[in-house]
């Protein structure tokens, strides 16, 4: 009896995973191919974070060499690294959530309205665009207050910062084919 209530909690927690959950949630598309793909070429987090691979770079062309080859192959984590600042600008910020929680509200009310009925205003037929403008728009204080302008370029500029940090300081492994370079004496 116990050991079933168990599977029957496991089936649920593994029903509701991030592998499961996140593709239904996106739409199928370009969005969810896009995802799918970054989810295809992430590189193991385990190398991505092993500190003694991170070392400082003898000169500048191996800080560019560093920069291009890093961002080209943990492309995907750093993409994942982006998300995750997004998420914890959010979450941090009381105000922001509320912005949110506003405009998300405005779409999924103006969302049911279409359904039930056209919504027309002033005799004339309002496009679905036209009517998530109108939720953007009413929410525009809200997100001024909260803020939102700041946190946007937070996040750039943690990112970069992140980003930047671990793209010019984490060694690369040479390639195939690639000829060993001597440094002049």
């Amino acid at each position: 009896m116990a050991s079933q209530k168990d599977q029957q909690k496991d089936a649920e927690v593994e029903g509701l995973s991030a592998t499961t959950l996140l593709p239904k949630l996106i739409p199928s598309g370009a969005g969810r191919e896009w995802l799918e793909r970054r989810r295809a070429t992430i590189r193991p987090w385990g190398t991505f974070v092993d500190q003694q691979r991170f070392s400082r770079p003898r000169n500048l062309g191996e800080l560019c060499q560093r920069l291009v080859r890093n961002v080209e192959y943990y492309q995907s984590n750093y993409v994942f690294v982006f998300l995750g600042l997004i998420l914890y600008c959010v979450v941090t910020s009381p105000m922001l959530l509320v912005a949110l929680a506003v405009f998300f509200g405005a779409c999924y009310i103006l969302y049911l309205r279409t359904l039930q009925s056209k919504l027309v205003l002033f005799g004339r037929e309002v496009s679905p665009a036209h009517q998530y403008a109108l939720a953007g728009s009413v929410s525009f204080p809200f997100f001024w207050l909260a803020g939102a302008g700041s946190a946007v370029f937070w996040v750039l500029g943690a990112t970069l910062v992140v980003i930047g940090s671990h793209a010019a300081f984490h060694q690369i492994e040479p390639t195939d084919g690639e000829e060993l370079q001597m440094e002049p004496v």
